[in-house]
């Protein structure tokens, strides 16, 4: 799928309501796993050892962080959506975020973004994204949430 291209809350506005589209499947490797757990200091063994979350664990394998999966977000949101003549883009909250499904090694995941709203805050462009990350051959997905993003536009 090509990404949307947005260069102003117009362009922004067009798709009020509207779903964004989807992103590639990205495969979450237990190398990505670990060097999450190395970034962050959480070494739980539910994420680092295979061994032991097999033989104890309650997803019969090691399982990506919450917070792994949640950062994958920027580059999935590329996929998405191409956000041209942009000064600065920052990320403004997360509302209601649920991490609805653990995500096991070599699950392949992939974002589902709705444009909620957009609204222009004198020239800083706020905008309210439904998203859900899917787990390939799934129901429930990782998480949902509505991501907001505050977009500074060049004149």
């Amino acid at each position: 799928m090509n990404p949307i291209t947005i260069g102003s809350f117009e362009d922004f506005e067009k798709f009020i309501g509207q779903d964004l589209g989807v992103s590639d499947y990205h495969q979450i490797t237990q190398e990505q796993i670990n060097k999450f757990a190395d970034a962050t200091l959480d070494h739980q063994w539910i994420h680092t050892d295979p061994e032991r979350a097999r033989s104890e664990g309650a997803f019969g394998d090691t399982i990506a962080h919450g917070y792994l999966t949640l950062s994958l977000v920027p580059y999935l949101w590329e996929q998405i959506v191409h956000v041209q003549n942009l000064k600065m883009m920052v990320n403004y909250g997360i509302e209601n975020l649920r991490f609805a499904q653990a995500v096991l090694v070599n699950n392949e995941v992939r974002l589902n973004a709705h444009l909620k709203n957009v609204v222009n805050l004198r020239g800083t462009i706020k905008a309210e994204v439904d998203v859900k990350l899917e787990i390939k051959d799934q129901r429930k997905p990782a998480f949902t949430g509505t991501l907001v993003f505050l977009y500074h536009f060049h004149a």
